[in-house]
């Protein structure tokens, strides 16, 4: 089967496949906007809840306009990132921490030159770091308690909930897992509401003073509208304060919004920051196709949520580890198949391509005949396993076979992610020991 040369020549499926072996990889992934938390705290002014005073800057000397205006001694600069944990992060020119206690106008704009223009590396961002094109510079408020709040969608109950804690400031995976007694569930009815006697109990079980009580009761209302009004997918608000002044501010925000409503929500979505997201799959998700990037080497380029996910289950049950998924939709088209292949090829570690496509639409003979043009084109050594089912996959079948390229048309699933594994082991063997690889297949 196998010769060596010389020298070397996104929610609704996860649903459906509840039991996926690469359900949690996909998981941490899901498709939804999250925005920087200076515009997070944009959106809660706007609906009337405290935040702190403060503003965002660009450059160092911006950073020293808003520390001046923001009036006293006492500010917090945080480095605008996508990814938790920065305040024990790290940023590639050696600096530490992405959050930073400020004394005067003059030390801020020394921090920001710090951060504006570098990566900061987090335990959620990898070694790679993510780039921080901003601060954001607030006034430190002193906290005589805090408190952790959240709203998002539950799957059990297939609608909202208000999750809370009395233990805000900290981490709250934690705290669910050491003391799970702490947490507050409350369901809430999509055609009621959160009701005026549902926060205040909230309120008051979370601990906050009685003068405290009905202002915090407004803002959970409040963010309850938010997360109605604006198509948000969780508002997480960690720490939830009272100040030693008594009054109740959302310290840090976090907020994410539903992707398929971003045509509703346009002024939203206007504040995207791909420079935060992967590059792939931002230049994807412009051309129409889902792509999330995995840790395996098997590229997988598919058409439908389904069958994506269930060919990266078989590559799983086989040995072998999916790279990506990758769904070009309905319409696999030569131009969508090209994309497709530069994403995957653009992956170092991919050493086999499983293509596993219906033609129903777009036909089996047009897809074989899109799939030998791109190989073709891109000079293509990575062995790819075709198995194209639908009309015409028998004029697929063998137009591929004639081509004479690294093509395998398999017509079963089974025997298409064996040999996709098979050939992955292979070409990773032959790439350590700095050899070619000729294929050729005997079922």
């Amino acid at each position: 089967m196998f010769k060596l040369l010389g020298r070397r020549q996104f929610a609704s499926a996860l649903k459906s496949v509840k039991d996926s072996p690469i359900k949690q990889s996909l998981a941490q992934q899901q498709r939804n906007l999250s925005i920087h938390e200076y515009r997070s705290a944009q959106v809660l002014d706007s609906y009337g809840i405290g935040v702190p005073k403060g503003d965002v800057a660009h450059n160092a000397r911006e950073a020293e306009e808003i520390a001046k205006k923001i009036k006293g001694d006492d500010m917090v600069i945080k480095a605008q990132v996508l990814a938790g944990g920065r305040g024990k992060g790290h940023f590639d020119n050696g600096f530490k921490g992405g959050v930073r206690i400020v004394y005067s106008p003059r030390e801020a704009s020394i921090l920001a030159e710090q951060m504006i223009g570098h990566k900061l590396i987090t335990k959620q961002t990898g070694a790679k770091g993510r780039i921080c094109n901003s601060v954001y510079i607030v006034e430190r408020k002193f906290a005589r308690r805090e408190f952790y709040l959240a709203v998002l969608m539950d799957r059990q109950s297939q609608g909202p909930v208000i999750v809370a804690s009395s233990q805000g400031g900290m981490d709250i995976e934690t705290v669910a897992k050491e003391n799970p007694e702490a947490i507050i569930t409350t369901k809430v009815n999509i055609h009621e509401g959160v009701t005026d006697q549902m926060a205040r109990k909230i309120a008051e079980q979370l601990g906050f003073s009685e003068q405290c009580v009905e202002e915090a009761k407004s803002t959970i209302q409040k963010l309850y509208k938010i997360f109605m009004e604006k198509d948000a997918t969780q508002i997480e608000i960690n720490p939830l304060s009272e100040t030693s002044d008594h009054q109740v501010l959302c310290m840090d925000a976090k907020l994410t919004f539903d992707d398929n409503a971003d045509f509703r929500q346009k002024d939203i979505f206007s504040w995207r920051d791909t420079t935060q997201e992967d590059a792939d799959e931002v230049k994807a998700a412009q051309a129409g196709l889902n792509f999330i990037k995995l840790d395996g080497d098997i590229g997988c380029l598919v058409n439908g949520a389904g069958l994506a996910m269930a060919t990266m289950d078989i590559i799983k049950l086989n040995g072998g580890q999916p790279a990506n998924f990758l769904d070009v939709g309905g319409g696999a088209t030569p131009e969508a198949i090209q994309l497709a292949f530069d994403l995957i090829t653009s992956d170092p570690k991919v050493t086999a391509i499983f293509v596993n496509i219906f033609g129903g639409i777009v036909r089996c003979d047009a897809i074989a005949k899109g799939l030998i043009s791109v190989v073709e084109s891109m000079n293509l050594r990575t062995p790819v396993i075709a198995r194209l089912q639908g009309t015409n996959m028998e004029q697929a079948h063998k137009l591929i076979n004639e081509s004479g390229l690294k093509i395998f048309s398999i017509d079963d699933l089974q025997t298409a992610a064996e040999k996709s594994v098979q050939f992955s082991k292979v070409v990773k063997m032959a790439r350590d020991i700095d050899v070619g690889v000729e294929f050729t297949l005997g079922i």
